[in-house]
């Protein structure tokens, strides 16, 4: 039940390395760390989704919501993840449609070509 942020600025993209199982108990602590780097005038965000063993809806939701606040502010919310457990959670939702998914943070970092 333990999840782990952190982040590091990489120029104007901010990286949040997030580690752990991200369920309706951790879900509000992500929210929180999100929103308060998008309150901070972060809008470019690339969340490695790397070190996640487990994601239920409510993270689905969190990652949904933020996607939404920084496409308002023209910013973007990009995600790193190999798992083939938390990738098949985007596809059967349909959000890997929604979301850029890359393989790794210099792939998700690479200007758009």
């Amino acid at each position: 039940m333990d999840l782990s942020i952190s982040s590091a600025d990489r120029g104007d993209v901010t990286v949040v390395h997030v580690a752990g199982e991200i369920d309706v108990y951790t879900a509000p602590v992500l929210r929180e760390r999100l929103d308060e780097q998008i309150s901070a005038g972060r809008r470019h965000l690339v969340v490695d989704l790397q070190g996640v063993t487990f994601m239920d809806s409510t993270g689905l939701g969190v990652l949904v919501g933020r996607l939404k606040l920084v496409r308002v502010q023209d910013g973007t919310l990009k995600l790193v993840c190999t798992s083939e457990r938390i990738l098949k959670v985007f596809a059967i939702t349909g959000l890997d449609k929604v979301f850029q998914i890359f393989d790794s943070i210099d792939e998700a970092l690479a200007p758009a070509s």
